[in-house]
């Protein structure tokens, strides 16, 4: 049987975050092969993890990924149980990789995937808790013609990624960032056009049975909608927003008349996708 020294088992436990028995027993078993002990840690803890999967994970943390030329970006939203976890120096750097390895999925929404999940059972094995990949989103850039922003509240649970065109510096882009993590309401659309149409038509509705319960002729009541309409849109169109930090200009002042938001997505831990 190979001797397993102090420092090995010591070296595993600061990888793997178990307590210096499991590690020695595993390296014993692995016959003091680093590698090989960490694969049956990896395999044996995920197997009593997985048992634990129906605990609510209501906590965690948001995290976005640019690449260096700006030719994609991600966001990912990773759960965990506990709030403690979520602000974990080690949970924060995973959370971090895991929107580095979005990076290279395919664009639009990211589901799980191979080495996020890898990254995630890590987590897992080492925290107890159940640690889960809630959601993820990659935009593609235009080398040389777009630019992304992003920000992080410093809470981890609110961020938002912007893609914009033309003439626009970093600065203005995470400020705008801040404000869609801000704004209340949130922002549903870059401007009226954008809006989702269900949004739109719950909205519109709702105004016209309000207009038409008051005694309104249904003539009248649809001339006070489309007007009441046009001030809805201002309130939830990015571009119409007063700007959070300095509600006298409008974002798209902020903005600048050189320059367009091309996308813009905003994630808070918990929320329904």
């Amino acid at each position: 049987m190979a001797e397993i020294s102090a420092s090995e088992v010591m070296r595993l436990r600061n990888q793997t975050g178990l307590s210096m028995m499991e590690c020695k027993k595993a390296l014993s078993e692995a016959g003091g092969d680093f590698q090989k002990a960490e694969d049956i840690l990896r395999k044996n803890m995920k197997g009593k993890m997985d048992t634990r999967t129906d605990r609510a994970a209501g906590e965690g943390r948001i995290a976005i990924a640019i690449s260096p030329n700006e030719a994609a970006a991600s966001i990912v939203e990773i759960r965990a149980e506990t709030d403690f976890t979520a602000k974990n120096e080690q949970f924060v750097a995973v959370a971090e990789r895991v929107a580095a390895a979005a990076l290279v999925q395919h664009a639009g929404a990211v589901p799980a995937f191979p080495d996020g999940d890898r990254l995630i059972d890590g987590l897992r094995i080492s925290t107890g808790e159940n640690i889960s990949y809630a959601r993820g989103h990659k935009l593609i850039g235009n080398m040389g013609r777009t630019a992304f922003g992003s920000y992080v509240h410093h809470d981890g649970k609110k961020g938002a990624l912007i893609q914009a065109e033309g003439d626009v510096n970093d600065q203005t882009l995470r400020q705008i960032c801040m404000h869609i993590v801000a704004a209340v309401p949130t922002p549903k659309g870059i401007t009226a056009k954008d809006i989702p149409a269900d949004i739109v038509e719950r909205e519109r509705s709702f105004r016209l049975s309000q207009a038409m319960d008051s005694g309104k002729p249904k003539e009248i009541a649809e001339k006070m909608v489309e007007g009441g309409m046009r001030k809805f849109y201002e309130e939830i169109a990015l571009m119409e927003q007063p700007f959070a930090l300095d509600p006298t200009k409008k974002v798209s002042e902020v903005l600048g008349p050189k320059a367009t938001i091309i996308a813009f997505l905003r994630y808070q831990v918990g929320e329904q996708a």
